[in-house]
């Protein structure tokens, strides 16, 4: 009987093996996580309103990302803040959910975080939650949310 066949990598084959990893990683980030834009939100107005595009009714329940901006926060001890298309000075906090803007997104966190100024963008990733809800503590209503949530500046 001979040797059992080992397999070895030359120079190249490593280098290129390396070389790939960061493409890896790309891929698996973006099955787990898909992007969203504010853009991409709404399909159409409706005679009841906005409604909610086929991306974002095929991404509820699912963990996305999204960048935007800060809006300052209606209390220093939320753990919550709205995500905003631009740059904003005051809340756009919203009565009803038909006064509901159509670039802004609820953002829940997972954990508290030290909020950011307005200006600075920042990249939330979370579970997207539609429909409309009232949150039981602050009388916030929205339609659209991202769970579970955390930021990072970008």
């Amino acid at each position: 009987m001979g040797k059992p066949e080992q397999t070895r990598f030359n120079r190249r084959q490593t280098l290129g093996f390396i070389a790939g990893l960061p493409l890896l990683a790309a891929g698996t980030r973006a099955q787990a996580t898909s992007d969203l834009t504010f853009d991409e939100l709404y399909g159409k107005v409706g005679v009841l309103g906005l409604e909610f595009s086929e991306k974002v009714k095929q991404l509820n329940g699912r963990e996305i990302a999204m960048r935007g901006f800060m809006a300052p926060p209606l209390k220093a001890e939320a753990q919550f803040f709205v995500l905003t298309e631009i740059p904003m000075s005051i809340c756009p906090f919203c009565s009803t959910d038909a006064d509901w803007p159509d670039n802004i997104v609820v953002v829940y966190l997972g954990e508290k975080q030290t909020f950011t100024q307005p200006g600075q963008t920042i990249e939330v990733r979370g579970t997207l939650e539609t429909g409309s809800w009232t949150d039981p503590e602050t009388g916030f209503v929205s339609l659209l949310r991202i769970r579970q949530a955390e930021y990072a500046t970008v």
